[in-house]
């Protein structure tokens, strides 16, 4: 088995099919559909099954992604850790983020970063939940993930720098702006009659909001946003009041909005995620920036 083959079946996979994935690899289709059958014969099982135009991976294919990924990613850290001996500081990074660390700490680390590689690219992928963020750093599909977590995140075998707590916050809706004007702060009880804009069930902003009804407080969901990109305009347009984390607050200061801390305070745990081993020298020197964020203590109440 070849690393050809290994990068062939994981662009049908990525690019869900056969056309998509030789249009990106630049190679006929059948000439990609060729290679797959024949890293199928040397496996001796189908990876895919062929449904009208789609192609389905089967269980044994499912079961080869995570190490094809691993191989790949340990090729690529092989490769740069010798272009880095020649003076080379060209590459990637891919990481993997959720919404509100992917605005802070990720912009302020990412600005950091590249002043020090400019040369470096960086790939950010999305994801909702820490689990998606474990499985994807687990199975070598990004080298480093950015979670948020209500407790302080623990994986074995995956390598957690924890980088900050924010606690949580009400952007506040302008049209619908009757707490103190003096204060910084509101108990959770006075959101009661409040209009909200909420996240999807799982998140730490939707279990405050769905506590808050448990115990009595009268809110009510107008919205429910599963592209948080959506929160602050949403905001602005006067439809609701939303629970954030604190990253959100300098943006919504920007936007002209007012934000009060949610007592009593609960707060997200910011991590980065990596493996323990075989990091490419971006992934490393990304590592060294996070690091040096931590230690400042930038954006945290630690």
């Amino acid at each position: 088995m070849d690393t050809r083959k290994l990068k062939y079946f994981l662009a049908v996979v990525d690019h869900d099919g056969f056309n998509r994935a030789a249009e990106h690899l630049l190679i006929a289709q059948p000439s990609l559909s060729q290679t797959i059958a024949g890293l199928e014969k040397e496996l001796g099982v189908p990876l895919f099954h062929r449904i009208g135009r789609r192609a389905v991976l089967s269980e044994a294919g499912k079961e080869l992604v995570g190490p094809a990924r691993l191989v790949m990613r340990d090729l690529d850290a092989a490769q740069s850790a010798v272009q880095s001996l020649r003076g080379i500081r060209s590459g990637k990074l891919d990481i993997i983020t959720m919404p509100s660390p992917g605005i802070e700490p990720l912009t302020s680390m990412i600005a950091s970063f590249t002043q020090l590689h400019p040369s470096v690219r960086l790939n950010v992928g999305a994801a909702f939940t820490p689990e998606e963020v474990i499985e994807s750093v687990r199975s070598g599909s990004h080298e480093v993930g950015l979670a948020g977590s209500s407790t302080p995140i623990k994986v074995p075998g995956v390598e957690v720098l924890e980088l900050e707590r924010q606690p949580l916050i009400l952007i506040v809706n302008p049209h619908a702006d009757t707490f103190p004007s003096t204060g910084t702060a509101i108990q959770r009880e006075e959101l009661g009659g409040h209009r909200l804009i909420a996240s999807q069930r799982g998140s730490l902003m939707r279990w405050l909001v769905d506590d808050a009804l448990a115990h009595g407080v009268e809110v009510e969901i107008v919205v429910e946003v599963a592209h948080r990109t959506s929160i602050l305009p949403l905001v602005l347009a006067g439809v609701g009041h939303a629970v954030m984390p604190s990253s959100w607050a300098p943006t919504a200061h920007k936007a002209g909005l007012r934000t009060l801390l949610v007592e009593p305070v609960n707060y997200l745990d910011v991590a980065v995620l990596s493996r323990k081993e075989n990091l490419t020298p971006a992934a490393k020197a990304f590592l060294e920036v996070a690091a040096h964020h931590t230690e400042r203590g930038s954006g945290a109440d630690r």
